[in-house]
């Protein structure tokens, strides 16, 4: 057994205690010549140990916030029950009525946006900009679509419509609600965590090829029967870990994506490859002036504008009529007024769930003209995938099932981390300093990987470090303490030597 000596900092080789939880026959190391995953081993141990050990606060954090987040998505229905749904009428009145009534209800609000009820006992979602209601957020006023009644008002955020509770929860997962600084917690995550991942599934599936008395398949999906100890920990964790596996990369990548600095290069990578998502042109002059979802800012126009003149205007019914004669109705759909001179009217359609409904067309508010159209089905196939990927880590695409899935997912997580202390812990030497933390795993293995094998992954931890710049950056940071706390071990021990 290969342990760190605390005081020279170096490997030395000592005989294993009977009675150390570390040991065990499953730990032995392959018979045979070393070579190929021998070798490697190490150096994969050791960078999961570390991964492990210094970034699973992060990782922790994300899971238990990305928890709640998913479990929010069900608790605002419940919560704003009030506003969301009403008792079903015979008829609904014309949607410029109950924009009329939402104006009334709050006069130095500007529209931005109205959301028409999309189904039997649903209200209208009536958005304006107001003022106390910081950037980035809109006040939703709920209107009754069979009277006209207004249910109430609540800050709405984004183009998913968050109410206050899951958009708090949501800036928890996002930034711990201290702003761009905080993103760099959830981007730090998010980088390690396929890392980890990974690291973890090589490990355990060389484990259990290794290990005696495994079983196949058996002995990978499945925890260990009669196992104690830190065996019993390690096979729990190996287990759930390699279930959890394929998820746990999903919400990896689709959540660099959004990152701050990794998200950049992802951007530009999506547009050299021709995989960005296009926008509407809602310019009117033939400009470029397009509507991204969710851009609610700047004033307000059509039936019920407050008095604010912007000429000739359709109004919010007609078009509706003509969103449903290019059959952009059936499903739930945003309909965003000109923000001023010279732009149309934007209807997209909202439905994220599985199968998607997320067309989009402008109309000229004097004429009624179709000015622009884009449909889903011609986006760029990247687009489309980033999109799904997104939405999916938001719970969105296949609504309860999805959500339950990222809450299996959280709760995973949570256990794999727990497990991975609880072994540091039962690693600590239980003869002597029994009060002490668990052993490092040993230094130097980078120096028994064959130097063919070794540049190639150096060149893929550089690639990988240059495009997601916080998982290079740490890793660095974590080899420089490294290579320091190894040279004053060796410093520390040169007189005893």
């Amino acid at each position: 057994m290969s342990v760190d000596d605390p005081v020279q900092g170096t490997e030395r080789t000592v005989p294993a205690p009977a009675d150390d939880p570390a040991a065990g026959p499953a730990d032995a190391p392959a018979e045979g010549p070393r070579g190929g995953w021998s070798v490697l081993r190490p150096l994969v141990l050791r960078l999961h140990f570390y991964a492990g050990l210094l970034v699973a606060p992060f990782l922790l954090v994300a899971a238990v916030t990305g928890l709640l987040y998913a479990a929010s998505i069900q608790i605002e229905k419940v919560v704003y029950a009030d506003e969301l749904t009403v008792p079903v009428g015979e008829s609904t009145v014309p949607v410029a009525r109950q924009v009329e009534s939402a104006l009334d209800a709050h006069p130095d609000g500007k529209l931005t946006a109205v959301w028409p009820s999309a189904e039997d006992g649903a209200t209208t979602r009536v958005l304006l900009s107001a003022p106390g209601v910081e950037e980035g957020k809109s006040l939703a006023v709920f209107v009754d679509p069979y009277t006209a009644e207004v249910r109430g008002s609540l800050e709405s955020y984004g183009s998913s419509g968050a109410l206050p509770f899951r958009a708090w929860v949501s800036e928890l997962h996002r930034h711990l609600h201290l702003g761009e600084p905080g993103r760099v917690y959830s981007e730090m995550a998010a980088s390690w965590l396929w890392v980890v991942a990974l690291g973890g599934l090589l490990l355990w599936i060389g484990r259990r090829r290794t290990a005696r008395g495994s079983r196949g398949v058996r002995g990978l999906l499945l925890p260990e029967r009669g196992a104690t100890g830190r065996r019993r920990t390690l096979s729990w964790h190996g287990a759930v870990g390699i279930w959890a596996f394929l998820g746990l990369l999903f919400l990896s990548a689709t959540g660099l994506t959004w990152s701050t600095y990794a998200g950049a290069n992802i951007d530009v990578l999506r547009t050299e490859l021709r995989g960005a998502t296009p926008a509407i042109n809602a310019s009117l002059d033939g400009g470029t002036a397009g509507a991204g979802h969710g851009d609610h800012a700047g004033g307000h126009g059509g039936e019920g504008d407050g008095g604010q003149d912007k000429g000739p205007d359709i109004g919010l019914d007609r078009v509706l009529e003509i969103a449903d004669e290019r059959k952009l109705t059936g499903s739930p759909v945003e309909i965003a007024v000109p923000t001023e001179p010279g732009t149309a009217y934007v209807v997209k359609q909202t439905d994220k769930q599985w199968p998607v409904h997320l067309d989009a067309m402008a109309v000229d508010p004097g004429t009624g003209e179709v000015t622009d159209e884009l449909r889903f089905a011609d986006h760029p196939l990247l687009a489309q995938l980033t999109r799904y990927g997104i939405d999916a880590h938001m719970g969105l695409t296949f609504g309860l099932a999805n959500q339950l899935a990222l809450m299996g997912l959280s709760l995973g997580l949570i256990l794999l981390i727990v497990w991975g202390y609880v072994m540091w812990w039962q690693r600590r030497p239980t003869k002597s300093r029994r009060r002490g933390a668990g052993r490092p795993m040993p230094r130097g293995a980078w120096r028994r990987v064959p130097l063919p094998v070794l540049l190639p992954l150096a060149g893929v931890a550089a690639v990988a470090g240059w495009f997601v710049p916080l998982l290079g950056i740490s890793l660095v940071a974590f080899l420089a303490v490294d290579i320091v706390l190894g040279a004053v071990g060796r410093r520390r021990g040169a007189p005893a030597a």
